[in-house]
């Protein structure tokens, strides 16, 4: 397993400022994502969790994913989430070529059709950062990245500790990231319901990301 962070660092920030990490607010707001989906089982259940507290969230989709699994993206859209372009394939931009990155984006955009990217594993060269609009089809995109991890991905911690890992870390403007993907099921349907019931009752509201397109 890879080393991560938990909570995005400063330093991090500022090192790839063109990047989205969080969003500038006053307002108690924050930003559920999930990534990897559609689902045909997962991705349904999280909409139904979101749907008790009428929250809105940001799913970063698998192109290929969404060919398989049309119906549960038509849902996802219908219900009034944004969604992002997470690559065809899911590929590692730090392991592929730069030609063959930009064109798995751009297959996936065929069926993703915002100006919003999450790359897999947020990796990415500054190279084919500077060509993913194009590769969307956009006049101008938002590479979002985040500034709570979940882990829940992570099989070598506990449910409780994706659970904490968002609690303990998340403040206004946070983007979080959850997997709406068999890896991250388990952890994911025990933190999730508690993290929604628990930032509700503190006052905040679950929005979505705005992009063109989204």
């Amino acid at each position: 397993m890879y080393r991560y962070f938990i909570k995005t660092p400063r330093w991090v920030r500022l090192l790839f400022p063109y990047y989205l990490w969080r969003i500038a607010t006053e307002k108690k707001e924050v930003y559920l994502t999930f990534d990897d989906g559609p689902h045909p089982h997962i991705t349904p259940w999280v909409l139904d969790e979101l749907d008790k507290y009428k929250a809105k969230a940001t799913f970063f989709c698998v192109g290929s994913n969404v060919a398989k699994y049309d119906a549960v993206y038509q849902r996802l859209l219908y219900e009034g989430h944004a969604v992002g372009n997470h690559t065809h394939t899911h590929i590692n931009g730090w392991k592929t070529d730069t030609a063959t990155y930009l064109k798995d984006v751009a297959e996936a955009a065929v069926y993703i059709h915002s100006n919003l990217f999450r790359p897999p594993y947020g990796k990415i060269k500054r190279r084919q950062a500077k060509g993913i609009a194009n590769a969307l089809g956009k006049k101008e995109a938002h590479i979002v990245m985040w500034d709570v991890l979940s882990a829940d991905f992570d099989q070598n911690i506990t449910p409780e500790k994706c659970l904490q890992n968002v609690l303990k870390n998340t403040t206004a403007g946070s983007v979080i990231v959850f997997h709406d993907s068999e890896k991250a099921a388990g952890h994911l349907k025990f933190a999730l319901p508690k993290v929604l019931k628990y930032l509700s009752r503190k006052g905040y509201r679950f929005a979505r990301l705005e992009g063109e397109g989204s």
